[in-house]
């Protein structure tokens, strides 16, 4: 009997052994959100609690595997890939900032999540625009040449640009020809994931490629409605817009930190 006891004992302190151990595999999660108005929540009422960025942690949060999750969101209306370049010390200094706030937290996964190209396709009005297909993609290496070389364990996560209406003109004019030109950047993602995929393993990734489908779509109940020059264009996502591209962004973190694909 006691010889019972004794095993019981040991199966039960086993038991919270690999409890313990199975609690202690949960990732946690540094990102650093780059991007343009889409990302900081242009329109948006709240945009600390309903910018894209903060649903997108939200989702992950949620995730299984996932411990906690802490973001810094750097998105700033109106840049282009010409702004976030590293040697014009514009905004890349203000992302690596952000990124070196979670330098000592050696256990967390570093991610990098970057939706820009938006304000690179427009005819006039913003930094460096017309930015050509190839020089959009010239500019991005740049971008994560540099992140790879100052943060050489982390994660980078490069999203297609989403939809916009092709009647946008407001401060910048974008129209027709401007959302020509997005859709040609997204080859040059592809390729460039392709190629870091060789050079870089395991650190590089193709992010959200649905987004822009999905806003062509539910355009009219997922973004603002916004007065321009050229008539009611809409561009920016509305709360539940937020919501959505949140979790677009966030499925894709996701399948990067290695916990493969969602069903849907």
């Amino acid at each position: 009997m006691r010889s019972f006891f004794r095993l019981a004992a040991v199966c039960g302190a086993l038991f919270l052994s690999l409890h313990a151990a199975a609690s202690d595999t949960k990732r946690y999660v540094n990102i650093v959100f780059i991007g343009n108005s889409i990302t900081e929540g242009a329109g948006l009422a709240n945009p600390v609690r309903e910018a894209p960025p903060v649903k997108a942690a939200l989702y992950l949060s949620k995730r299984e595997g996932i411990g906690a999750v802490k973001y810094a969101n750097r998105g700033r209306s109106g840049c282009t890939t010409v702004d976030y370049l590293p040697e014009t010390g514009t905004l890349f200094p203000w992302a690596t900032a952000a990124a070196d706030q979670f330098s000592d937290e050696t256990w967390a996964d570093l991610v990098f999540s970057i939706m820009l190209g938006t304000n690179d396709s427009a005819i006039s009005g913003t930094n460096g625009a017309p930015v050509s297909p190839g020089d959009y993609a010239v500019n991005l290496r740049k971008i994560v040449d540099r992140l790879l070389a100052l943060y050489p364990t982390c994660r980078i996560v490069v999203h297609r640009p989403i939809w916009y209406s092709p009647n946008t003109y407001n401060g910048a004019k974008y129209l027709e020809e401007g959302l020509s030109r997005l859709q040609a950047y997204y080859p040059e993602i592809r390729r460039l994931v392709a190629d870091y995929g060789k050079r870089f393993p395991g650190q590089v990734f193709l992010g959200d490629t649905e987004g822009f489908d999905y806003f062509k779509e539910h355009h009219l109940t997922d973004f603002q409605a916004e007065e321009g020059f050229a008539g009611t264009f809409y561009l920016h996502p509305n709360p539940q817009g937020a919501v959505h591209l949140g979790e677009h962004w966030g499925k894709a973190i996701y399948e990067a930190l290695g916990f493969g694909s969602e069903e849907k």
